[in-house]
């Protein structure tokens, strides 16, 4: 199981398991790890721009709390840490299993580094 870690700078980390449903998506971003990226906020929502362009493989118009996932109109990774749903469809790659409230304390332009684990 590939597992990431979410580090906010200053405010925490979360721990990420990333997930079968898309898994060219999954290893694509995964293999281009670790990465340093500026945090975005829409509602319940932090997302951040990626070098990564990609196609949809089974994307999904809904997301829970916790979801992580890849959207490729950004393209962005977006983690959902509330009700806030996708503007479009994306591609759900793994869900958050620790630490989850960090994203509730973070920022428009933090610093993100995100990390294999």
């Amino acid at each position: 199981m590939r597992m990431i870690e979410i580090e906010i700078e200053g405010k925490g980390k979360a721990l990420a398991k990333l997930d079968e449903r898309n898994p060219g998506i999954r290893e694509a971003f995964f293999q281009a790890l670790p990465m340093e990226v500026r945090a975005n906020l829409w509602g319940e929502e932090i997302y951040f721009n990626l070098p990564l362009q990609m196609q949809n493989e089974n994307p999904s118009p809904t997301a829970s709390a916790g979801d992580v996932c890849y959207w490729s109109p950004g393209p962005a990774l977006c983690i959902f840490f509330g009700k806030t749903q996708p503007y479009s469809p994306v591609n759900h790659i793994g869900k958050i299993s620790e630490g989850l409230e960090i994203f509730r304390r973070a920022e428009e332009g933090d610093r993100i580094i995100i990390r294999r684990r």
